[in-house]
C-alpha cells in the first residue's frame, strides 16, 4: 500500500504494471519508437509553464531542480533534440515518451525489488543514492522521492540503481510526478500513459493511495 505524506503542490499519480513476459523478451513496437521523437504528434506537448510548474515543485522541500539536478522531463527534452531517445525495455519507453512530451517527470521501479512499507516523502538532508552501474550519487536531500523499507529508490529526477528495471522484470510501479497548479493534467496524462501499456499487452491496475493516506493539500 502506498503511503503519501501530505504536500502543498503534489499531484501524483501511481499505478502498477503486469507484463505478459519479461521485459528482455517484450519490445516496443514501431508507433511507440516514432513517439521518441520529440517532434512526434501526439496528446500532450510541453511548454514554459510545464517546466516551471514542475521545478516549483521539487523546490519545496529545499532541493534545488537545475543543472544536472533538473527534472528528468528536461532532461529527455534537451536529449532528444538531435535525434529520437534510444530505447531500451517497453517499460522504460513508454514512461520516457510519456514524459516527453507531457513534461511531466515519471518513475517507473521494479515491483518486486521493492520492500514495503512504500511511501512518497520528502528526503531529509544528507540523504543519496546510486542511480547508475557507475556508482554515481545523487544528493536528494529535500526532493520527493518515493522510499521503501530500505530507503529513497525513486524520484523526479533520476531513479535509483536499487530498483531500476531489467530483462526480467515482470511488474513495475510508475509514480507521475504531478502538481496542482497544472489541474487535470496528471490524470490525463495517467490514462493516456495506461493505454500506451495496454495497447503492447500489458495489464496496468491502481495503485492510489488509500483514503486515509491521501494527499493533503495545504493552504
Amino acid at each position: 500500500m502506498l503511503k503519501v505524506t501530505a504536500h502543498p503542490l503534489l499531484d501524483c499519480r501511481s499505478f502498477v504494471t503486469t507484463f505478459p513476459k519479461p521485459l528482455g523478451e517484450m519490445q516496443s513496437g514501431p508507433e511507440l519508437l516514432a513517439m521518441l521523437d520529440r517532434d512526434a504528434q501526439t496528446l500532450f506537448s510541453s511548454s514554459d509553464e510545464i517546466r516551471k510548474a514542475v521545478r516549483d515543485l521539487l523546490r519545496q522541500g529545499g532541493f534545488k531542480p537545475t543543472g544536472r539536478s533538473k527534472p528528468a522531463s528536461e532532461y529527455l527534452i534537451k536529449a532528444s533534440g538531435e535525434q529520437p531517445l534510444s530505447p531500451i525495455n517497453l517499460a522504460v519507453d513508454v514512461c520516457n515518451l510519456v514524459s516527453l512530451h507531457s513534461g511531466l517527470p515519471i518513475s517507473v521501479v521494479d515491483l518486486d525489488l521493492v520492500t514495503e512499507p512504500v511511501e512518497i516523502l520528502v528526503a531529509p538532508e544528507g540523504a543519496e543514492y546510486v542511480f547508475n552501474r557507475s556508482g554515481q550519487t545523487l544528493d536528494i536531500g529535500g526532493l520527493l522521492c518515493l522510499a521503501d523499507a530500505k530507503g529513497p529508490c525513486a524520484n523526479a529526477v533520476k531513479d535509483s540503481q536499487r530498483t531500476k528495471t531489467h530483462a526480467d522484470t515482470r511488474r513495475t510501479l510508475s509514480i507521475i510526478w504531478g502538481t496542482v497548479v497544472l489541474q487535470g493534467r496528471t490524470q490525463s496524462v495517467e490514462s493516456w500513459y495506461r493505454q500506451l501499456l495496454e495497447s503492447q499487452g500489458a495489464v496496468t491496475t491502481d495503485g492510489k493511495p488509500t483514503d486515509e493516506n491521501k494527499i493533503t493539500n495545504q493552504s
